[in-house]
């Protein structure tokens, strides 16, 4: 299920926040499907329970959770599924384009390699 890495710089939370999403957008996490309770998951990953709360809360307010009073939280349904798999595939794409352009990738050639890749389906 979720991996964490104790060495990681990123805090737990997120890596937990991100093994979720993962999770999701890899349909490991069926739309609609109840998430372990705070206090479960926060057991299973052996961290105190505020530091999934924060991750749940989080995840809420993505808009990759959504939480019903009493029953849990629930992974959102299917047709918000592929868009926060889109959204999820941009951030990506534009930290990629930015780590590009960092070390002297241009513009162009970034446009050539989409075009490339466009033709190749």
């Amino acid at each position: 299920m979720i991996k964490l890495d104790y060495r990681d710089a990123r805090p737990i939370y997120v890596q937990i926040k991100e093994g979720i999403k993962a999770l999701l957008v890899s349909g490991a996490l069926a739309p609609g499907e109840r998430l372990p309770s705070v206090r479960e998951l926060a057991t299973q990953l052996t961290i105190n329970p505020n530091t999934i709360a924060r991750a749940y809360r989080e995840l809420t307010n993505e808009g990759f959770l959504y939480s019903v009073p009493g029953r849990g939280s629930f992974a959102v349904p299917e047709e918000d599924t592929a868009k926060l798999k889109k959204q999820e595939l941009f951030r990506s794409f534009d930290k990629a384009a930015k780590d590009l352009t960092d070390v002297g990738v241009g513009t162009d050639e970034l446009i050539d390699r989409l075009r490339t890749k466009e033709g190749s389906k």
